[in-house]
């Protein structure tokens, strides 16, 4: 029953990737979904998707519950919801709880999440001070009653967005997620004869607790602490955290980190609990299924209004610029009692080209005389630079972790939106050395294909604080972001390309693991042949 229910959310997650509109779930798979007990424990996640949703998503069924009380749910009911610290930390994602049914009897709730491509507000930009600058604020609210939807609230949606078919054709997909879990559960249900999940989600539960406690009792017991700096908006931001493992749990508190920013790069904690206890589970119990019994055993803390925990009303659109980084913090700390088990730190931030045109934003729209017009468009094309080298293999070049979204095509990209990319390809030297290198960044080259003017929301990290090397592997490359006659850009805020010129993305590169001198020369000659290395830059290797 327990790999049944694992191809129920499986399906229900695909069902979300086939209709959705958007790129950011189709092409790049950034959802999650996922089936409850009627407490709002998760009791299994689709493999399809990713950490941050799914673990927040995990301790959001409950505050739909609290609000929406199980006794009053009816078949055919959708709830709806993009609340940062009651979601999965941003406007952007929307998040769909719903009653599954079978033979007439409430037995459990599916839940689902996708990131749509625009909610509104100053647009996917960290420049915002508020939460009220950043978009639509969709309370707790009913979407669907009997199978009815509220159109009324689907006119408000439609109203305050830039892609009103987009948005509404995915939120019309994550309610087509959740039905076709209830569907697949009821069948599963009959199959085998049970009348609710009870018994079923006790055992799951219970076993993957216990199976987290008994591992978490075999490590080292003790307090172990990380810290990392990075870019932040205007001005470096300090992560730090103490790692404690502790009889059957491991608690990890952000205490000393860097108070909340007055720019969009806050972190719900709801959020922070979503990543830390991913890299946490990463190292010390990756075999052992995901859900609320392993959950629990990771207990997150962090001061209230520091930027791991910033409070409503803060702006927080791009937190998952601090959130992608919490587990290279962690694995700082837990390294130290657990040697050769985590890698080098990694690229960790998602490096998205999140591009758009419109009025006010690029132009007023007019094009006058021989001016090229910004039609308006709006989309985010997902990509990485390298991951951190692992204590006994490269990095993975061009690849994202935390995150584990996957990149958009370049056709896709160009397909729904008028820009051309002009090169995509991997960074040379960008991997940090070591006997392991880090993984490459890459590089990309984008222009209006009419020549006109449009925009780039960046949220980028590493453009000043690299990604650091283990035991004794030099660091990986800095990212950059400029223009094409080498006019620099910033990392993060909204900023205009001009009409004829081209963006220039170069991703960082991940940290690299061990001495580089004592890399295998076999490995290094390959990576100079394949041009991942230039003869300039083997001289790091000593070779």
């Amino acid at each position: 029953m327990w790999n049944r229910l694992l191809s129920v959310v499986e399906e229900q997650a695909r069902a979300l990737v086939r209709t959705a509109f958007s790129t950011s779930a189709r092409e790049a798979g950034d959802i999650s979904a996922g089936v409850f007990d009627l407490q709002g424990q998760m009791l299994a996640q689709a493999v399809t998707g990713t950490p941050g949703h799914v673990n927040s998503m995990a301790r959001s069924v409950v505050h739909f519950l609290r609000e929406f009380p199980p006794e009053t749910m009816k078949p055919g009911d959708h709830f709806i919801t993009n609340d940062p610290w009651k979601g999965t930390g941003h406007l952007y994602d929307i998040v769909i709880t719903s009653p599954a049914f079978h033979k007439g009897k409430l037995v459990a709730l599916f839940s689902c999440t996708t990131h749509v491509v625009d909610i509104g507000g100053l647009g996917q930009s960290p420049d915002g001070r508020q939460v009220f600058h950043e978009g639509l604020f969709i309370p707790l609210l009913p979407l669907v009653r009997e199978g009815v939807f509220d159109e009324s609230l689907m006119r408000v949606v439609r109203a305050n967005v830039r892609e009103p078919v987009q948005v509404e054709g995915d939120i019309h997909a994550l309610v087509a997620c959740n039905q076709v879990g209830e569907a697949r559960l009821s069948a599963m249900m009959a199959e085998h004869g049970i009348a609710d999940l009870d018994e079923l989600g006790e055992h799951i539960i219970s076993r993957s607790a216990a199976g987290m406690a008994k591992t978490i009792r075999a490590l080292p017991q003790g307090t172990w602490h990380g810290e990392m700096r990075i870019d932040g908006y205007d001005s470096p931001i300090d992560l730090k955290a103490a790692v404690t493992i502790a009889g059957d749990h491991v608690a990890v508190d952000f205490a000393g980190s860097s108070p909340a920013s007055i720019y969009g790069i806050n972190c719900p904690i709801c959020y922070t609990e979503a990543y830390t206890a991913f890299g946490v589970k990463c190292v010390v119990a990756p075999t052992i299924p995901n859900n609320a019994g392993t959950l629990d055993a990771v207990r997150v803390t962090a001061p209230e209004g520091s930027i791991v925990n910033a409070p409503w009303p803060a702006a927080v659109n791009a937190r998952s610029t601090i959130g992608h980084m919490l587990p290279d913090v962690v694995y700082g700390a837990l390294h130290q009692c657990l040697p050769g088990r985590v890698p080098a730190e990694g690229t960790s931030n998602l490096w998205n080209l999140k591009l758009g045109a419109g009025h006010g934003m690029t132009g007023m729209g007019a094009g006058g005389g021989n001016a090229p017009v910004s039609a308006p468009f709006m989309v985010t094309t997902f990509h990485s630079g390298g991951a951190g080298a692992r204590p006994r293999q490269d990095g993975l070049s061009a690849t994202p972790f935390p995150s584990g979204v996957r990149n958009v095509p370049v056709e896709i990209t160009e397909t729904i939106a008028p820009v051309v990319i002009w090169t995509k390809e991997y960074r040379p030297d960008s991997g940090g050395p070591g006997q392991f290198r880090g993984g490459l960044g890459q590089v990309m080259e984008v222009e209006h294909r009419h020549g006109a003017p449009f925009g780039i929301f960046a949220t980028f990290e590493r453009v000043h604080y690299p990604a650091r090397g283990r035991e004794g592997g030099a660091a990986g490359a800095k990212g950059r972001l400029s223009l094409a006659n080498g006019t620099e850009m910033k990392g993060k805020g909204f900023q205009v390309i001009p009409a004829g010129e081209r963006l220039v993305v170069e991703m960082p590169g991940g940290g690299g693991y061990g001495d580089p001198a004592k890399r295998d020369r076999a490995a290094l000659a390959r990576d100079l042949a394949r041009g991942l290395v230039t003869p300039e830059g083997a001289k790091e290797y000593g070779g």
